[in-house]
């Protein structure tokens, strides 16, 4: 029995700004934090000469390459698997779609997996450009690579996107009271909505290869937005980093219609005038979580509870994509 576990994400500065649309011609940034909600893989070998694989679906097939789902069906064959003798099942502790960068975390730990599998150790830079390839080259999603390589690395980590592909990592210098302080008055509430990344990123894709004047000068707004709120964070200025979150969101919006709904900001608006000292909404937008920071958690908490958000707590995660067993 193999199991591996990869973690879910939440953004802190610069998110957008990992699109190979956008990195290609201007670099990107951003800052990254693994938190301790997590994607699950079991593999183990069977007694059948089939492959068993069991998500929200059951699928049983002769060999990888007839998969239906198509992160699995790639992966394998990326591996040069067949996947003979062979039940895997996915779990996750966050439903899909929520904006915490699930696809990325199950790739890498479905990978991950894999790897254990072959006997064949496999460095974290190198699952998470194995894991980009699926996504981004061989599936063309229109995605970042921003939840793969976080969910490889783990921590709160600072990216930077090349032109050609080469990625960046390295740990925000941030202090441990300040770490704590993060940690415990950032808050997220589950807005009841999910939806497709893909469907939302493919508008800021195709602007940003299109060289949208507007699209381009938004996502050089929010790379520098990241690089001021790594700054704030690593002097402990976390009510100039609240700030900044309120800044990025704003401007956010401006990229997509599809980005925010009355409803979001309805919920927004409340939570700001009830301890809130800044937030805005977790990934590619369109629902998932609300992520605030709030020195009046209390207030904040009893102000979103009325309106029927639930809050999922979380505490950050420093090991990244690992096996639980092998």
């Amino acid at each position: 029995m193999i199991i591996a576990r990869s973690p879910l994400r939440i953004s802190l500065g610069g998110g957008g700004t990992d699109l190979p649309s956008y990195y290609e011609h201007h670099t990107g940034f951003l800052i990254a934090a693994a938190i301790d909600k997590y994607v699950y893989i079991t593999l183990h070998e069977t007694f059948v000469p089939e492959l068993i694989v069991k998500y929200s679906k059951l699928e049983r097939v002769a060999n990888a390459g007839e998969l239906e789902h198509p992160i699995i069906r790639e992966a394998f064959r990326s591996l040069e698997m067949m996947g003979e003798s062979l039940e895997l099942t996915s779990m996750a502790d966050i439903p899909a779609g929520t904006g915490l960068g699930s696809s990325g975390s199950f790739t890498t730990a479905l990978l991950k997996a894999l790897h254990a599998h072959k006997k064949s150790l496999v460095h974290p830079s190198d699952l998470a450009e194995q894991a980009c390839d699926i996504e981004i080259n061989r599936l063309n999603e229109p995605i970042g690579k921003q939840d793969q390589y976080i969910a490889a690395y783990g921590g709160i980590t600072c990216f930077r996107f090349h032109p050609g592909g080469r990625v960046e990592a390295w740990p925000l210098k941030i202090s441990e009271e300040t770490r704590y302080n993060l940690e415990d008055n950032l808050l997220l509430f589950f807005t009841g909505y999910s939806r497709s990344a893909s469907a939302i990123l493919k508008e800021q894709d195709q602007k940003s290869r299109s060289a949208d004047a507007a699209m381009i000068e938004n996502l050089h707004f929010v790379k520098q937005l990241g690089l001021e709120s790594q700054r704030a964070l690593e002097t402990g200025d976390l009510g100039e980093f609240a700030r900044l979150m309120d800044v990025h969101w704003q401007r956010k919006k401006q990229r997509s219609g599809n980005m925010s709904n009355p409803q979001i900001n309805q919920w927004y608006d409340i939570a700001m005038a009830n301890g809130a000292d800044g937030g805005k909404l977790i990934g590619a937008g369109g629902g998932g979580f609300l992520m605030f920071y709030a020195t009046d958690k209390t207030r904040l908490r009893h102000a979103m509870r009325q309106v029927g958000l639930k809050e999922v707590r979380f505490r950050f995660d420093f090991e990244g994509t690992k096996l639980l067993i092998s």
